[in-house]
């Protein structure tokens, strides 16, 4: 006589596959899930703003913007991208710097480009129309204290508040200023932090120095 082995019900989970009561085959999937509901939900600015990141600004330390140009981060922000004047030397060309603090996000972006400032934005734009339609207000300009001539646009959208400043870095004649590289200052934040942090985005702003040669 033969005894039918029980057969387990639908669904069920062998012990050495769960944890904390959970299948182990589909957590990590949940987990990726989430994350990614997240970042559409909150957008990168809130969760940035949640990680403990380390690289700690203390005073008196400068953003490498390459070529010899520098920017006055804010003290207690956190560098998660990019380095200081006394770190390895960087390209004004190849330039991508990112500090983060406050629930806001400033990220520093350095290429090459024949042309103004303005025509830099547009392109920059241009090339983005793939991405998430923002509402944007209306252009300006602004001048730092080493004389650069940025042309700004604000944003807003679902996830936050952004603002986009485009530099030619060079304050001599105009043949010059088209030939320097372009630096595309980008500040992001949940809704209400850009104004809250205004102050401090308008003095990293201002503090955007040239090399000396420009």
């Amino acid at each position: 006589m033969t005894v039918d082995a029980q057969r387990p019900p639908d669904g069920w989970v062998p012990v050495e596959n769960r944890l904390l009561g959970l299948d182990r085959r589909t957590l990590l999937p949940a987990l990726f899930v989430l994350v990614v509901a997240l970042l559409l939900i909150y957008g990168w600015q809130a969760i940035a703003a949640a990680i403990p990141w380390r690289n700690q600004i203390t005073a008196g330390q400068l953003l490498d913007l390459g070529d010899g140009a520098t920017a006055v981060p804010p003290v207690g922000w956190q560098l998660q991208k990019g380095t200081l004047t006394s770190g390895l030397p960087t390209s004004a060309t190849s330039l991508e710097t990112l500090i983060a603090g406050g629930g806001t996000t400033i990220e520093f972006t350095g290429v090459a480009f024949t042309g103004s400032a303005t025509e830099f934005l547009d392109q920059v734009q241009r090339a983005e129309q793939t991405e998430p339609v923002l509402a944007s207000g209306s252009r300006g300009t602004i001048t730092t204290s080493s004389g650069l001539v940025g042309v700004s646009q604000t944003s807003s959208g679902p996830s936050g508040d952004g603002l986009d400043v485009a530099f030619k870095m060079s304050t001599g004649a105009q043949d010059a200023v088209n030939a320097a590289p372009a630096l595309l200052v980008r500040v992001r934040g949940a809704p209400g932090q850009l104004a809250q942090n205004q102050n401090t985005i308008t003095a990293v702003l201002d503090s955007i120095t040239p090399g000396a040669d420009r």
